[in-house]
């Protein structure tokens, strides 16, 4: 079997602690086929095979153009039950009208075929320009466009223009839930001000590892953490050390028992309010070197040995091995 074909039949499903969904940032990258994904798989069958081995996976198409109903309805049927997508906002509302008169463009978002997602919809990322600044008015308004329920998800789709007609999706499955995260990249938003407006909201403070280019802040604002892992030392491109996720899988497990980490990056004039617990999503997004994929399994089974018994992950581990051998 060649070395390639080798390194991805080994990789198999890691015991999943619960409340955490770590995955990675889109699965269509050609450096991963006959890498992470064996040599000759359909491209097709990309997304099924990736949902094998995780629970979820960020939507990076949305941000580039609005996709056409039947691709989520694909999707869908792609992944297993429990399964959920994020779902990266247009970069034509964050980058060109940059959150100002937004309604229109959020509305052809939504009834573009995101509803199709179901129960299987996730957060909502919301990812700004290195060249916006903090501006709380801008902010607020666009915060209070944003939809919390399947009604106003399926009241805000209902106002698109024609540039999706006869190609919506506008019944909303009452199971969906309409969470948002926003990531920045200018260091004006390294103020308590934005902390205590994202709080005000209920909006997730995205918490970036970017190898320093921005800022990486790790206030806690809603009743979720959502985390992207770029690379820390090279941008897009380097793996995590063991030890790296390591310490990782601490943040993560603190956040998910509702606490902040020991030494976390908090800008808040004020520490969250405490919670019983939170979901928490981590998607990397190093994928120029074929590392997120590795990086993804790699911290999820380091998590799931701080959270369930040694004895449980044993279990979990030698059933999900015996089942991929029989697929296989």
């Amino acid at each position: 079997m060649p070395r390639a074909r080798k390194r991805a039949a080994g990789q198999r499903p890691s015991p999943r602690a619960r409340g955490a969904r770590i995955g990675i940032s889109g699965w269509r990258y050609e450096p991963w086929r006959g890498d992470f994904y064996p040599p000759g798989l359909p491209q097709h069958q990309e997304l099924a095979f990736a949902a094998e081995r995780f629970d979820s996976i960020e939507l990076n198409g949305s941000f580039y153009s609005l996709q056409r109903p039947e691709s989520y309805q694909r999707w869908y049927a792609s992944v297993p039950p429990g399964f959920l997508f994020a779902i990266k906002g247009s970069r034509y509302i964050t980058h060109m009208l940059r959150l100002r008169g937004v309604e229109s463009a959020l509305a052809n978002l939504l009834a573009s075929g995101v509803f199709a997602l179901r129960e299987k919809i996730g957060p909502f990322l919301w990812q700004l320009p290195p060249t916006m600044a903090f501006d709380a008015n801008r902010l607020t308004s666009f915060f209070e466009l944003l939809p919390r329920t399947a009604e106003e998800a399926a009241e805000r789709a209902r106002l698109h223009d024609a540039r999706v007609d006869g190609r919506t999706i506008l019944d909303v499955d009452p199971r969906s839930r309409f969470r948002h995260a926003l990531e920045v990249r200018h260091e004006s938003f390294v103020t308590p001000a934005f902390v205590e407006l994202l709080r005000k909201h209920e909006i997730a403070l995205v918490v970036a590892d970017t190898a320093g280019k921005w800022p990486l802040l790790e206030d806690l604002t809603a009743d979720f953490v959502y985390v992207r892992l770029h690379g820390d030392a090279k941008l897009y491109e380097s793996g995590y050390t063991s030890a790296a996720l390591d310490a990782w899988a601490e943040k993560i497990d603190a956040w998910l028992d509702g606490r902040e980490p020991r030494n976390a990056r908090t800008i808040g004039a004020t520490p969250a309010a405490p919670r019983p617990q939170r979901d928490v999503f981590v998607y990397f997004d190093n994928d120029i070197k074929v590392r997120a994929p590795y990086d993804a399994m790699s911290l999820s089974g380091k998590l799931a040995k701080r959270r369930l018994p040694a004895r449980r992950v044993a279990a979990v581990s030698a059933r999900e091995a015996a089942a991929s051998r029989r697929r296989g």
